[in-house]
């Protein structure tokens, strides 16, 4: 059965409210709300006034954990006390609640026992305290996974340090320091990513959902200080149930357009083989490729 995926070519705050609404679904209890807070130095992530419609309506709590990479990437957010110091100076605890999840320890452990490469997961513990989750996701390429969707909100976007180093090493260390280890190989990390983006959306089964905003198309994330300008126009938003679906249909629409800057975004993905994310999610069985397009 083909999953559905709105699509909008207009990016505004009250469309991202209206894409939310196509998917026929209301959010139960306390809603996480996931989104990427961008890395100090970051020109491209999507500010948090941007999605303050949203956020608002669901009346959500927003969402984040610590990375992995430290001093050595000019990143600030490996530690709590200067991540929260970033989300403070990026805007976001003055607008929203944050929620910063692995800001205190233990991690939560989510079994995995189908997974390709990893077995458990280390999440944030404060996932746990919520009934539901929507994943706002800034679609964009990616340095190591190629590019950056639903899929890698829920598997590294939710880890835990000890969590993101796991899925680096495709299960080989949670331990971030363990630098021999914490390199996998492309089909490796996006199997691992597919795996842990699995259990996170396992978790909230029935209970999450899912929006791409594909605008500032750079080749790499909001986690990089330094990063590339966009390559590309904006394309639009998408919205769906389905991550396999929304991501899959993220990259057909990239790989659609007329914009020359497409060969520069699609090199970075295809020599990362970041496609083998979604054919692994797909492959578990969490998710479908084949998807309805509605544009609205």
């Amino acid at each position: 059965m083909k999953a559905k995926v709105y699509f909008t070519r207009k990016i505004t705050p009250e469309k991202v409210v209206e894409a939310y609404h196509r998917l026929g679904i209301a959010l139960p209890g306390r809603i996480a709300v996931k989104v990427h807070s961008g890395e100090k130095g970051n020109q491209n992530y999507i500010h948090p006034e941007f999605w303050l419609p949203m956020v608002d309506e669901l009346g959500g709590t927003i969402v984040e954990c610590n990375t992995a990479y430290g001093d050595a990437s000019g990143g600030v957010r490996d530690n709590t006390g200067s991540h929260w110091k970033l989300l403070e100076e990026h805007g976001w605890t003055k607008l929203f609640p944050v929620d910063l999840m692995d800001g205190e320890g233990p991690d939560a452990v989510l079994q995995i026992p189908d997974g390709k490469v990893l077995k458990r997961n280390l999440v944030g513990k404060n996932i746990m305290n919520y009934d539901s989750m929507i994943v706002l996701a800034h679609f964009k390429g990616h340095p190591m996974g190629g590019y950056g969707g639903a899929l890698k909100q829920l598997s590294i976007g939710c880890a835990s340090r000890a969590g993101k180093a796991l899925i680096h090493s495709a299960g080989r260390t949670d331990d971030r320091f363990d630098t021999w280890k914490m390199h996998a190989g492309k089909d490796e990390f996006a199997e691992a990513m597919a795996d842990a983006a699995m259990s996170v959306a396992g978790l909230f089964s029935g209970r999450i959902a899912f929006i791409n905003v594909m605008k500032n198309l750079s080749v790499d994330c909001d986690c990089c200080q330094i990063a590339e300008d966009p390559c590309m126009k904006d394309i639009g938003m998408l919205s769906s149930l389905d991550p396999v679906a929304i991501d899959q249909a993220s990259i057909d629409l990239v790989m659609s357009s007329d914009d020359p800057g497409k060969e520069h975004f699609m090199e970075r993905v295809n020599s990362r083989n970041g496609i083998h994310t979604i054919e692994a999610a797909a492959d578990i069985g969490y998710g479908t490729r084949d998807y309805e397009l509605i544009e609205f």
